[in-house]
């Protein structure tokens, strides 16, 4: 029986006669499956359904709390666009988790309940499969984010929430020993991150606090602390703040300046930037 931890190494195992020149042992049939993953992959892309943003969901409970307050809040998102390449950004990563299964599959793990509708207290959501009886997560990543999960690092920092939708799936679906297979999107390399299980929030408290939180009027407390710019005394907004689309909502009084290095959000100003001020960041 095949054993999960050793998963990535048996996907290196069955790639290695490619190394020596020789053809590896794939069934047409796997051929033919993997090209109609494929053709779903791209209808489903191509052809988007559409999804209420501002529905409380198992994929987005770990997120910070005053995020989804204002998500719910502000259903429109007024003053926010998506960069036009996120497309194509959403289908490679599409078309690189069907790659993942197709290499587990040729593994002869079990790949079963793909997109397995599950629910925690009223929350819905659909886990990407199980692995060998348990939930697993596919994600593609760039090489500093692949390295938190390869590392086991991505408790200390989980902006997107991860470790709580797999603890809701796993909730939900009465297991413990599931994880996360990573694929660096940049380099090929696949690793196997199953989080122990004191490092995994419990889902039912945190949808509890979730559902509180929104029913109140005031915001939660802010997700990230504002941080310094170097030695000046001024401060700014942290990374995972620059990319939230309620930045100006946290701090009405935002000023952008333009360094060599992008944007500088500012939440406070004592030694007036040197460089170009932005006045229209919509």
């Amino acid at each position: 029986m095949n054993k999960l931890e050793n998963l990535v190494g048996d996907i290196y195992s069955a790639l290695s006669p490619l190394s020596k020149g020789e053809a590896l042992d794939i069934s047409e049939e796997e051929i033919d499956n993997f090209g109609e993953a494929i053709k779903d992959v791209v209808r489903h892309w191509a052809t988007p359904k559409a999804r209420d943003n501002n529905t409380l969901r198992m994929s987005n409970i770990g997120k910070p709390q005053r995020k989804l307050w204002f998500d719910f809040k502000y259903k429109n998102n007024e003053n926010f666009k998506e960069e036009d390449h996120l497309p194509i950004k959403f289908l490679y990563g599409h078309l690189l988790e069907e790659v993942l299964l197709f290499l587990v599959r040729i593994t002869k793990h079990s790949v079963t309940d793909e997109q397995k509708e599950v629910e925690v207290k009223g929350v819905k959501g659909h886990i990407d499969c199980k692995i060998d009886g348990e939930v697993i997560d596919i994600k593609t990543a760039s090489g500093f984010a692949f390295n938190k999960f390869k590392n086991g690092t991505l408790r200390e920092d989980d902006p997107f929430g991860y470790m709580a939708q797999l603890a809701g799936y796993e909730e939900a679906e009465g297991t413990t020993n599931g994880g996360f297979l990573v694929i660096n999107k940049e380099s090929g390399e696949l690793t196997l991150y199953q989080p122990e299980e004191l490092d995994k929030p419990y889902a039912p408290k945190i949808i509890e606090d979730i559902k509180e939180s929104l029913n109140n009027n005031e915001p939660p407390e802010v997700c990230y602390e504002p941080i310094p710019e170097g030695k000046s005394g001024n401060m700014k907004l942290p990374k995972n703040c620059v990319y939230c689309n309620h930045k100006f909502k946290c701090y009405p009084d935002l000023r952008v300046f333009k360094y060599s290095k992008g944007l500088v959000y500012f939440t406070e100003i004592v030694n007036e930037p040197k460089v170009e001020e932005v006045l229209d960041v919509s």
